[in-house]
């Protein structure tokens, strides 16, 4: 059995890049770009009005003019309309072009306009008012986004405004869920007294759905050479196999025989934590990894979030990011001597300090608990007590706290 810390180094040495793709930017979404977005013009391209009212030439308001004849009405996309003398001006929208003879836009709230003459009601009147300039935010040829970032709403925006129809993105591994079980039966099924439905791979296809990666499902029984006649087969099809079940100790658990015989080497089985401790990981000649997940519902959830989503997003060329973190607000206890990731629900206080209040549960079983909660935290193996006011790493898998 090993620690956290070295079944951490040991799945970090099996990052893999699998190359760069191409897709329509406004299925991009949850993607990772990889390329920068570069600057096709000035942002904005042209001197604009942020206020709807009259463009001027702030010279004539310096020389005492406080009624402007109204000279043109100029929407958003029209061709700027110019002004040819001091007491002109040209009543104007929000988001269109400055002509080149304005430099300042004063707003309706400070107008009267009647018969097309425009009266200033105010005295503070600034020149440049009212004017999102040229090149402001970038300028031509400039990086506007880098690569290696989750594309989002905004990242569309920002393409779509560059004419990007099609944007380059890490490519996603085929990867495949395979729940096992014979207690185990299809959703729209109704169960015996003594089985449950399959919901384990549910979770973890909907997790990897976060980054726009659309997994496989497939279960398998109890049955060994249906088990290795299974996983052969996804051992050539898939970049990633995850498993759930199947991995303790049990007289049915099958998967680590089957995985010896198709020879997955076996890098690590077990790890010193609670719960997940049976985790399973390894990897083929061909290059397949293979996560096996214990078959408690908490547990597949825990590792999932520590270990396979890390994995997945360091492959696809997401940074790291800092860990999150957050402070215990009440004692703990926990006497094994194993890494403990307890289950807990995250608040700010008044002091905007991130705390952690931990939920009790009924064991790895009671993925009921998961809906009362926001996060795991990481409570290190070498201590028993955990006192409140300590602060400890935190494992998000609520939207709102995915740090």
């Amino acid at each position: 059995m090993i620690r956290v810390e070295e079944a951490e180094k040991i799945i970090g040495s099996q990052v893999k890049d699998f190359g760069i793709e191409s897709v329509p930017f406004e299925t991009s979404q949850g993607r990772v770009l990889a390329e920068d977005l570069i600057a096709d013009r000035d942002l904005p391209p042209f001197n604009r009005a942020t206020l709807d009212g009259i463009a001027i030439n702030y010279e004539s308001f310096e020389k005492g003019i406080r009624s402007f004849h109204v000279m043109a009405t100029q929407a958003a996309g029209d061709i700027p309309h110019d002004i040819n003398n001091p007491g002109e001006c040209i009543e104007i929208m929000t988001g269109a072009a400055l002509p080149a003879t304005t430099d300042t836009v004063i707003g309706y709230e400070d107008l009267h306009i009647q018969n097309g003459i425009a009266a200033i009601r105010t005295e503070t009147i600034n020149k440049g008012k009212g004017i999102h300039a040229k090149g402001k935010d970038r300028k031509k040829n400039e990086i506007v986004a880098t690569a290696s970032q989750l594309i989002t709403p905004v990242l569309i925006n920002m393409a779509a405004s560059l004419g990007k129809t099609n944007l380059l993105v890490k490519k996603l591994p085929e990867v495949v869920v395979i729940s096992s079980g014979d207690e185990l039966v299809e959703v729209d099924e109704t169960p015996s007294p003594y089985q449950v439905r399959r919901s384990n791979s549910y979770m973890v296809k909907s997790a990897l759905m976060q980054y726009n990666l659309c997994a496989d499902m497939l279960h398998i029984p109890d049955d060994l050479e249906i088990t290795k006649q299974k996983i052969r087969d996804c051992l050539q099809s898939h970049d990633v196999i995850i498993l759930s079940g199947g991995i303790s100790m049990g007289k049915f658990d099958y998967i680590p025989q089957a995985l010896q015989e198709l020879s997955v080497n076996k890098l690590f089985h077990k790890v010193q934590q609670r719960p997940g401790k049976p985790f399973w990981f390894g990897t083929h000649a061909n290059g397949v990894l293979v996560f096996a997940l214990p078959g408690n519902p908490v547990s597949t959830f825990m590792c999932l979030h520590r270990y396979v989503l890390p994995w997945l997003k360091a492959s696809i060329g997401l940074p790291p990011g800092e860990s999150g973190y957050a402070t215990l607000d009440r004692d703990v206890s926990f006497t094994p001597s194993l890494q403990y990731f307890l289950q807990v629900k995250l608040h700010i206080n008044k002091k905007g300090n991130l705390m952690a209040t931990p939920v009790d549960g009924n064991g790895s079983g009671d993925f009921a608990n998961l809906l009362d909660t926001d996060a795991f935290m990481e409570l290190p193996l070498e201590q028993n007590n955990f006192a409140q006011g300590e602060v400890f790493r935190i494992w998000p898998f609520k939207e709102i706290f995915l740090l």
